[in-house]
């Protein structure tokens, strides 16, 4: 039976066992959503393009599934770059669909035309341009597999609008064959085998996990790998979740604003294990000082990401869930690993006092305000840990990376390696479609949730219960405080001046907005927050504006050469 592009796209989505897109209407698309009129999937109306590919961003993150995104041609599809661009630097699985001029018209300048195919080419995994209809059910089966498989990431598909309306037989293929496509997921067994010879020689090894582990759902078995050999676990922003934020192996995050303890450990290591990391510059710091003593083992299964930033001893190219399956099966018993787990004592008996002596904590504000980061903690009492957690970016990221504990994988989504402000409200509404039921919290700046609040409608047309907790310093804080330490305390416009009245803003979008003008008003307003159930919530949290992110190493540093609180 023949179908016109329009019912393949949703004939083929539904294939895919897709049942949710995030998008936003526009004439080269529209045969798509006359299409959609009656078929049984959820699209969501967003307010803008960017906001649709966070959202589905967030819905990727929380549940491991890969999002997808419906938007028109020229602006609707050039908005979608931030987004795609996140995923990408975050290896996250998105599918995103964009309307295109008819085939006739491409490269005449016609109305709402834009190079998409070109413009995106250095921020996604793959994309295509369609050209026949009869290859658009093999394009979007090939596009799935792509963007799921091996190192995830984001693939675009741009249709054009006499594509959508031709006709053709409809089949959807069984499977792929790319043959300059082919990710290895288990590891060399050789390799394997130096890699357990060199951590059972070791006397000072760190695991160093990022968010590879997510991405191959191998929380399990990286707890099980730390905690049979009894090494000190330290994650990245992207992996947190990955390791039990409250093991006592856990040393909390490294890096620029990494704990004490991590940093000290990582650099006094004799053996470091890079499980699905990619040696960020935010982790390593000067790169010669880093990890100056250790032989380095690096998991991966993105092979360029190998000995890419840091040379390493050991590469083991593979998933991390099936080489940590490996390793747990090669390893020793639990009699022969005693001896090891004995000369561990005494370093696991340093990092301990190094997570003691510097622990991470803030001074009591100045002219009665409130500390930021004690929001933070009475976020995580309230809701006991069992929350999924989205930011925006710059201080209040950092604060919710330290002072949340993340003990569960796929409940911190975050833009980590673009910095992408305007971020978590958006994916906060994609973790909520995903999860109805949990309770998902965007902890905000003042100045990043203002990058897409018009997203506070879609929340509310969905009644969506998303909490914004939105830590109001008057600044971009981050910034002010790179001026603070480098500039002379140059404040060169990162003052916001005149703000909004956030508790009217929520109201005007038919939210609820409350505020907590001082500490003692904190735990209220969080307690009123959480016994809203059928619309988002704007939590005003009146902050310090001087309070800084501390530990923090400047930029060129060693990672133990720290500023400390």
């Amino acid at each position: 039976m023949k179908k016109n592009g329009a019912d393949i796209f949703v004939a083929s989505l539904l294939e895919e066992g897709v049942d949710t897109i995030f998008g936003f209407p526009g004439g080269a698309v529209l045969p798509i959503y006359d299409s959609l009129f009656k078929a049984p999937l959820k699209h969501l109306l967003v307010r803008h393009e960017q906001g649709a590919v966070h959202m589905a961003d967030g819905f990727a993150r929380a549940t491991g599934r890969p999002g997808v995104v419906l938007v028109t041609s020229g602006p609707g599809a050039t908005n979608t770059v931030t987004g795609l661009a996140t995923a990408y630097m975050d290896s996250i699985p998105l599918v995103c669909f964009t309307g295109q001029v008819p085939t006739a018209l491409i490269g005449n300048d016609a109305f709402q035309e834009a190079d998409i195919v070109g413009i995106t080419r250095p921020c996604t995994k793959h994309n295509y341009l369609v050209k026949d209809v009869k290859d658009l059910a093999g394009i979007i089966k090939e596009a799935f597999h792509v963007a799921t498989t091996g190192r995830p990431g984001p693939v675009l598909i741009d249709i054009p609008k006499d594509v959508l309306i031709a006709e053709t037989e409809f089949v959807y293929p069984d499977s792929v064959e790319l043959t300059s496509y082919q990710p290895t997921y288990r590891g060399h067994k050789g390799q394997i085998k130096k890699a357990i010879d060199l951590i059972l020689k070791s006397e000072r090894p760190v695991i160093y996990a990022g968010g590879g582990v997510l991405l191959s759902g191998a929380a399990k078995e990286l707890t099980e790998f730390a905690r049979k050999l009894t090494i000190p676990t330290t994650n990245t922003l992207m992996g947190l979740g990955g390791f039990p934020g409250t093991d006592p192996l856990f040393m909390g995050m490294l890096g620029m604003h990494g704990t004490y303890a991590a940093n000290m450990a990582v650099t006094n290591s004799d053996c470091l294990i890079a499980i699905g990391s990619r040696f960020d510059d935010r982790v390593t710091g000067k790169i010669d000082e880093f990890a100056p003593y250790a032989k380095i083992i690096h998991i991966d299964i993105d092979p360029t990401s190998i000995s890419k930033n840091v040379d390493v001893d050991i590469p083991i190219v593979g998933d991390v869930k099936h080489v940590l399956k490996e390793i747990l099966k090669a390893l020793p018993t639990a009699r022969a690993l005693a001896p090891f787990k004995k000369t561990l004592k005494e370093w696991r008996a340093t990092v301990e006092e190094w997570m003691t002596a510097h622990k991470l904590c803030y001074k009591p504000a100045p002219g009665g305000l409130t500390n930021p980061q004690y929001v933070i903690e009475e976020l995580y009492n309230a809701t006991g840990g069992d929350a999924i957690i989205t930011t925006e970016v710059g201080q209040n990221q950092m604060w919710a990376a330290q002072f949340f504990k993340y003990d569960k994988p796929r409940t911190f989504l975050t833009s980590g390696g673009l910095g992408t402000m305007g971020y978590g409200l958006p994916a906060a509404i994609g973790a909520q479609v995903a999860f109805p039921k949990r309770t998902v919290i965007d902890i905000a700046g003042d100045g990043s949730i203002q990058m897409n609040i018009q997203e506070l409608m879609t929340a509310v047309q969905y009644r969506l219960p998303v909490k914004v907790a939105i830590l109001n310093n008057r600044f971009l804080g981050m910034v002010r405080q790179w001026q603070e330490l480098f500039y002379d305390k140059r404040y060169s416009f990162t003052s916001m001046g005149a703000q909004p009245d956030f508790v009217k803003l929520a109201e005007a979008y038919g939210a609820v907005g409350l505020r907590s003008k001082n500490e003692k008003e904190v735990k209220d307003v969080i307690k009123a927050a959480m016994a809203v159930k059928d619309k988002p919530v704007i939590m005003d949290f009146v902050v310090s504006p001087v309070e800084g992110v501390y530990p923090m190493v400047a930029a060129g540093q060693p990672i133990n050469k720290m500023f400390l609180v």
